[in-house]
């Protein structure tokens, strides 16, 4: 493997004029997480208590976290040349050992869990260290600083590996702390003290559409299991209508991101004077539960799908209403982090589908999966209606 050298020629080159494209192998790379979003809401499902949603939750924030981290740094080296190419193929091998000791990884694989995710977070981290050129001094102490909070919380998850049950659970909530709190201390530490902004600076518009694209894996997922689901029913009028609505509640929520939200996202955030600041606010932290409130969505489809007459409870409600408001939650503080301003369709939205919550036992499983992919549609109609009404500045990102 050929040798980083001081010319900087594993970094990605820069333009004013465009944004640089979201590379083939960057595709290949994402369908490791496709599996891993399936794996993580087959899961869920599959351990839909108190203990298992917070396991669940877990699980997911470390996903996310160890695919946007590797999007920034692909964001900076340049996925064309053949040692990044590497790096990423040894990433999916880590990642496919993610994906697969999901199920089991508060069981007998807790250790293969903790010990690929350490090796994808510190090995892409050392890996940038190794290709940056010496005279980029303010992200290789970027990097140096990275590389001490994510060896820090290395420690953590391969203890909590080797532990079992509550001590386990215990040690990786403190990895996740120190992970999530590094970006919003600027990976402070005792010698290098904190990163600057512009050592966070970002092509914004590869940076958007990395996480644009991430959506568009968790909507695949959810149609993928809407569609496997309804092919092992019986397809009755009732089981028919029930695939109909999931599907009409994956459609609006692509919508309502991606009809005006991503590309102004992409837009702002390339003409920002802060790229580094707005992609660690907008496009790391809050795409969380956007994609969270999808993979939620989809285990109330698969629910929807299996019972559509039958009772609700608080797996209903949970995962039919409480994925759909997630989804709002996330997308709301998205587009207020780019615009600044809170938008009034999304507000009411988030409203309407709070009051379901005390009624929604009332309901079946398909009637109210009808109200919430209903209130989606609102919520999209009213975007697309204010925005041709010409009030897209006050009302619409």
């Amino acid at each position: 493997m050929p040798r980083a050298n001081d010319d900087g020629r594993l970094l990605r080159e820069r333009s004013s004029s465009q944004h640089n494209r979201v590379t083939y192998v960057e595709l290949f790379f994402d369908l490791v997480f496709v599996f891993a979003i399936t794996q993580i809401s087959h899961t869920l499902l599959a351990h839909f208590t108190p203990l298992g949603v917070l396991q669940v939750t877990m699980l997911m924030l470390a996903v996310w976290w160890v695919w946007v981290f590797t999007s920034w740094t692909t964001n900076w080296l340049d996925p064309e040349q053949s040692p990044v190419r590497i790096m990423l193929f040894g990433l999916m091998i880590g990642g496919l050992l993610l994906s697969t000791s999901i199920p089991k990884a508060f069981e007998s694989r807790g250790l293969v869990f903790a010990a690929a995710y350490s090796a994808m977070q510190v090995g892409r981290t050392l890996f940038f260290l190794w290709s940056v050129p010496t005279s980029a001094v303010g992200q290789r102490y970027n990097f140096i600083r990275i590389l001490i909070w994510l060896g820090t919380s290395a420690v953590f998850w391969i203890a909590g590996g080797l532990a079992e049950g509550n001590i386990r659970i215990g040690l990786w909530l403190v990895a996740l702390a120190i992970e999530y709190a590094g970006p919003a201390m600027r990976f402070r530490t005792p010698h290098f003290g904190a990163s600057t902004t512009r050592d966070w600076e970002v092509e914004g518009g590869h940076m958007a559409e990395r996480c644009a694209l991430f959506i568009i894996i968790a909507l695949g997922e959810s149609i993928v299991v809407t569609g496997a689901t309804f092919a092992e029913t019986a397809w009755t009028a009732t089981t028919v209508c029930a695939f109909v609505v999931a599907l009409l509640g994956s459609i609006a929520m692509w919508w309502v991101y991606f009809h005006i939200g991503a590309e102004a996202g992409s837009e702002h955030i390339s003409q920002s004077a802060d790229t580094g600041r707005l992609a660690r606010l907008a496009y790391t932290y809050l795409h969380l539960p956007i994609v969270a409130g999808i993979v939620v969505s989809a285990v109330g489809d698969e629910l929807l799908l299996a019972h559509p007459d039958g009772h609700v409870g608080a797996k209903e409600i949970l995962s039919i209403v409480g994925g759909p408001l997630l989804y709002l939650i996330g997308t709301i503080l998205f587009k207020h982090a780019i615009r600044g301003i809170y938008q009034l369709s999304h507000l009411v939205g988030i409203g309407l589908l709070i009051v379901m919550i005390p009624f929604a036992s009332r309901f079946t499983p398909l009637s109210l999966a009808v109200v919430a992919a209903a209130i989606l549609m609102i919520v999209a109609a009213w975007e697309a209606i204010s925005l041709g009404s010409g009030s897209r500045q006050v009302e619409d990102v």
